[in-house]
C-alpha cells in the first residue's frame, strides 16, 4: 500500500535524507516533509509559531513519521516538535541512522545516538534500508493501527 510519510531530519543531512527519500521504495505521492533549506530560513525568520504551523500543515494526511538520524539530529528543536507532534497525531514512527550514508564529500557522520524508546530504530546501511524502507513504513504504520 501507498503511504504519505515525513520525513524528519536535520537539514544538515539534507543530502543523506535525500538518498533514503529518493530510494524510490515508498510509492507514495507526494512524499512531504521536505523544504529547500533557503525557504527555511525564510520560514524561520517569520518566527517558530509559523514553523510549527508549516510542520502541522505537512503531517496532514500522512500515516507514518520517518526520522533520518545524523550526527547532531538529537539537538533539533524542530526534529523533536516533528516527533511530538507525530506521536500525538498516532502516526506509526521509526528511526533510521543515516549517518553513515556519504555526502557531497563522500564523508560520512557519527551517529548522534538518538533513538526513541518504544519504536523501531534501523541503520541504512547495515540493515539494507534501500531494501527494506517500504517494509519498515508498513510495519511502523500496523504498530500504530493505520489500515
Amino acid at each position: 500500500m501507498a503511504r504519505k510519510v515525513f520525513f524528519s531530519f536535520q537539514y544538515d543531512d539534507v543530502l543523506r535524507a535525500m538518498n533514503v527519500r529518493n530510494s524510490n521504495v515508498i510509492n507514495a505521492n507526494p512524499k512531504v516533509g521536505f523544504i529547500d533549506k533557503a525557504e527555511f530560513e525564510k520560514l524561520e525568520r517569520t518566527g517558530d509559531s509559523t514553523v510549527k504551523a508549516w510542520i502541522d500543515a505537512q503531517l496532514i494526511g500522512t500515516t507514518v513519521t520517518v526520522v533520518l538520524i545524523g550526527a547532531n539530529t538529537d539537538k533539533s528543536k524542530w526534529v523533536k516538535y516533528e516527533i511530538e507532534k507525530s506521536i500525538k497525531r498516532g502516526n506509526g514512527l521509526l528511526t533510521i541512522d543515516i549517518s553513515k550514508i556519504p555526502d557531497f564529500n563522500k564523508q560520512t557522520s557519527d551517529f548522534c545516538g538518538m533513538k526513541i524508546q518504544g519504536y523501531k530504530h534501523y541503520r541504512w546501511n547495515t540493515d539494507n534500508g534501500r531494501e527494506n524502507l517500504g517494509v519498515w513504513v508498513e510495519e511502523a504504520a500496523k504498530a500504530a493501527g493505520k489500515p
